[in-house]
This record gives C-alpha cells, structure tokens and sequence, in this order.
C-alpha cells in the first residue's frame, strides 16, 4: 500500500497526473481511493481540476478509473471556490445532478472542504439548492450534515433549518419512485439526526415540529433518524418518546 507521503512524493515528480489518478484510483472495485482525492484537492491546481473535469460520463462511465478521475475535478472546485473563485459553485450545482453517484458524492466532498474554510459564503451561495431537483437538495444535505462543519452552534442551526425546508418540501415532491427521489430520502434518513446531535436544543423543537407530518415518506425519515445510535447517545428518554410517537 503506497503511504500519503509516497503520493506526495510521486506526484511532484510526476507530469503525467491524469494517468497516476486513474492508475491509482481503486475503481473499478467497491471503493474509490478516497486518500488520493484528498491529496489531489490539497495539490492540485485549476489546471488538474479543469483536465480532471474533462471525463464526462460518456468516456468516464460509473465504476471506472475516469470516474475517479472527474471525481477529483468535481472535489477540486471546492478548492476553487476557497481561492475566491465563487463562480465554480454554477459547475457544483450541474455536477450535483451527474448520474454517476461517485460524482455526487464529490459534490459533496466539495461543500465540506468550502464550509471548512468559509461556512456564511457556502451557505449564501447553496441555500437556493433546496428549491431545486431531489439530487440538488441530497447535496446540501450529504455536505452539510458533517459534524466537522457543525462545531459552532450558529452553522449547527442554520443547517438543521435548511434540512427541516428540505423535509417539509418532500410532501410536493411530484415523482416519489424516481432514482433522485430515492437518493434523497437516503441521505435524509441519517442526515437529520447528524444536525441535531449538533445543537439538541433546536433540533428537538424541529423533529417534534415534523412529527406531526402525516406524509409517509416525511415518517421513513423521521423514524430512520430515530434508529441511529447518535440519537439515543445525546437524549435516550427522548428518542424513545419519540419512536412511540412515529409508531
């Protein structure tokens, strides 16, 4: 297994990049090389990221190195953004909705990297995603219920009104057995809970607020959240009221 320090190492000797990620990507397999990626987005400059998002689907389909390799462009532009270059979250927002999910996650990765650095400008700039379609909102909840980004109780609260909104708008979503739809149900089911281990106080007051939701999609998420071993840690007399109260 080659260490963080011997990537680093090959790769500034290296011009050949785009052969190394691919080489070294773990695809095809059941995982990405997510230690490489991160090295790539520390690394990597707009010229790796701009050659790096040149592997569309149609030569870079699912679980094949050129996916690891637009994975990497797609995680860079969160780079980007921190460099001041806020037009990049335009390409986030198109890559956001990639069939491939190894690219959505990459949305993902971007966010957090963005929100490590500077959470109000991520939050200006990606509120209105959740107005958008199902995987444009699945990404603000797959990069914003992070526990790294929700140390402060401030963007702790911010992100659990912006998943409570997301929740709330399942009810007029209109095609519940689409794939983005699925997608976004998922990442509901644990990513509400994540907020509100984040800052108990306001969470509680949001998921009793949902409870009384009667759309049966709204209940798989609030009694999925329920079924993660973070909530029972923060309150155990709680969520057990609360899973009486979603049975």
């Amino acid at each position: 297994m080659i260490t963080k320090n011997q990537h680093i190492a090959n790769l500034k000797k290296s011009d050949k990049w785009i052969d190394y990620i691919k080489k070294h990507s773990g695809l095809p397999g059941k995982r990405a090389n997510l230690e490489l990626l991160k090295l790539i987005i520390e690394l990597g400059n707009e010229k790796t990221f701009e050659e790096c998002l040149n592997f569309d689907e149609t030569i870079a389909p699912t679980n094949t190195e050129g996916e690891f390799v637009a994975m990497c462009g797609v995680a860079g532009l969160g780079k980007l953004v921190n460099d001041g270059e806020l037009e990049k979250f335009d390409l986030l927002k198109q890559f956001a909705s990639d069939n491939r999910w190894r690219v959505r996650e990459a949305v993902a990765i971007a966010i957090q990297v963005i929100g490590e650095n500077n959470f109000s400008t991520l939050i200006k700039e990606i509120t209105n995603w959740k107005n958008g379609n199902p995987y444009e909102k699945r990404a603000i909840v797959a990069g914003l219920c992070e526990p790294k980004l929700l140390k402060e109780r401030k963007n702790a609260e911010k992100v659990i009104e912006i998943i409570s909104e997301i929740i709330n708008s399942i009810e007029y979503i209109p095609n519940k057995k689409s794939e983005p739809f699925r997608v976004l149900r998922k990442g509901l089911g644990y990513g509400l809970s994540v907020a509100i281990v984040a800052y108990p106080e306001k969470g509680k007051l949001i998921f009793e607020r949902l409870i009384t939701k009667t759309d049966k999609d709204i209940r798989w998420i609030l009694n999925e959240n329920l079924k993660k071993k973070r909530l029972e840690r923060m309150d155990k007399n709680w969520t057990n009221k609360m899973k009486n109260a979603c049975a």
